[in-house]
């Protein structure tokens, strides 16, 4: 397993493609159901697998979090994805995925891998509102393997908002107040932690904004406008000031997304923003390739704000504490 995660450059380029390539991992038998099902993570997201090694228990942890453990020097929380989903498993959780993004290391215990597979993103499908409902959004895409098994794909990035005591007051404090009305910023992403954060950090910033939960219904979205533009005579970009985008989303992603914009013509004058926890330089690089105009890590709110507002042409404003 730990060959097929090493080659980053090789997985970097079947981004640009709309693939992406998921390591598929199983949580146990669901004592209610007495079913075994399958999940998926993006391997973009995975620094490595191994057995489950000693764990440090800590105190005053969420429930699912089971402690801490040393990976070569640095100090890792773990946390039982079963538990996290509020499964009924008895199986032991032998296998940790060591998850890397957005600067945060984690280790995920599962009850074991499968394999890692080859995918297109357009294949991915956004999950039916009634199981989005049940799960809290966990999880963000669907897809069907060749023998018949459905695979879903966790939003791992959730996980680490729930089982982190990060102090919301805090994360907002510094996000910049530019009091833009006449601006719009239209949003994607999978993830409903992420909208939420991106939400909230338009609304301190006094911008408005139009979400998407992926790239596909970004650009209907869009179209549309761009269609309204031309019947009264204005330009898209006087519409839709900048475009913020996810890396990785069903049907749709965001270098794909960025692709798109950036070859039509109506949409000339419109940045566009890739926002992700995907951090790693390459995954920069191919975004400047697609024609990103600018990157930023996901969940800094006052990072976000800082560039949203000297990409709408504000500049040298005091700070707001949410």
């Amino acid at each position: 397993m730990s060959e097929l995660l090493k080659n980053i450059d090789a997985r970097t380029k079947l981004a640009g493609t709309n693939k992406l390539e998921i390591l598929l991992f199983f949580l146990g038998v669901d004592q209610r159901t007495g079913r075994r099902e399958t999940y998926g993570i993006n391997v973009f997201k995975v620094r490595e697998v191994m057995r489950t090694p000693v764990i440090t228990a800590a105190p005053d942890m969420p429930a699912s979090v089971e402690g801490m453990v040393s990976l070569r020097g640095a100090l890792v929380p773990v946390i039982d994805l079963a538990k996290y989903s509020g499964m009924s498993a008895e199986t032991p959780r032998e296998i940790m995925i060591v998850t890397e993004y957005n600067g945060h290391t984690q280790g995920f215990l599962v009850e074991g891998v499968d394999t890692i597979l080859r995918l297109d993103w357009s294949k991915m499908r956004v999950p039916p509102e009634m199981l989005t409902a049940q799960t809290g959004g966990l999880v963000t895409a669907v897809t069907e393997l060749d023998d018949g098994r459905l695979v879903m794909m966790m939003d791992v990035e959730k996980v680490l908002s729930e089982t982190t005591s990060i102090d919301n007051e805090i994360m907002f404090r510094g996000v910049l107040a530019v009091d833009r009305p006449d601006a719009t910023v239209f949003y994607c992403d999978d993830s409903s932690v992420a909208r939420k954060q991106i939400e909230k950090t338009l609304a301190v910033m006094g911008v408005k904004g139009i979400s998407a939960v992926n790239g596909r219904k970004m650009w209907e979205e869009m179209q549309k406008v761009a269609a309204y533009a031309l019947s009264i005579g204005q330009p898209v970009s006087s519409l839709i000031s900048l475009v913020l985008t996810d890396i990785e989303m069903p049907e749709m992603d965001g270098y794909i997304l960025t692709k798109t914009i950036k070859s039509d013509p109506r949409f000339n004058g419109v940045p566009v923003i890739m926002h992700s926890s995907l951090s790693g330089m390459s995954n920069q690089k191919l975004g400047m390739s697609v024609g990103v105009d600018e990157y930023v890590p996901k969940f800094e709110p006052q990072r976000l704000s800082e560039t949203l507002a000297r990409r709408l042409g504000v500049e040298n404003l005091p700070v707001k504490a949410a």
